[in-house]
């Protein structure tokens, strides 16, 4: 009796383990699209990433590179003082997006240009992403009294 109790309970055991690895792989497989990491300028500069995968880019707005195109297209360059980075977008930029300003896109590395999906600026005045101040603080651009 003791030595069944002993086996049903490594079974359970087991079975348990493997369940919580099934379930470990299905959300690592059903996420894998989702996480976008983020890259400053200078970091695509030195190891720029496969054309294939979706990353994250934020600096500042260079000023005098924005040009918009034929309808909803727009480039422009993106920096951290380090390193710039050539952005081509077609769609509506939001409204606060601007020159020297902060902005993050989402996207891809094509050809030496990102490639931009989604474009986010700046809320407010006084408001930029923490990873684009991390990386300007990295450079030695942060200009505390311009943003928050």
């Amino acid at each position: 009796m003791k030595g069944l109790k002993k086996q049903r309970r490594i079974q359970i055991i087991v079975l348990a383990f493997v369940a919580l690895a099934v379930a470990t792989g299905l959300v690592g497989y059903a996420m894998k699209d989702g996480i976008n990491f983020f890259r400053s300028p200078t970091q695509v500069a030195e190891a720029p990433p496969p054309p294939s995968e979706t990353f994250r880019l934020g600096g500042l707005v260079e000023e005098g590179s924005l040009i918009r195109g034929q309808g909803e297209a727009i480039t422009f360059a993106v920096t951290d003082g380090n390193a710039t980075i050539p952005v081509s977008f077609t769609g509506i930029l939001p409204d606060l997006f601007a020159e020297n300003q902060g902005m993050i896109g989402t996207g891809r590395f094509i050809d030496g240009t990102f490639v931009a999906d989604e474009i986010l600026a700046k809320h407010d005045e006084s408001y930029m992403p923490k990873e684009v101040v991390e990386a300007l603080k990295e450079q030695g651009e942060w200009k505390p009294e311009a943003t928050n």
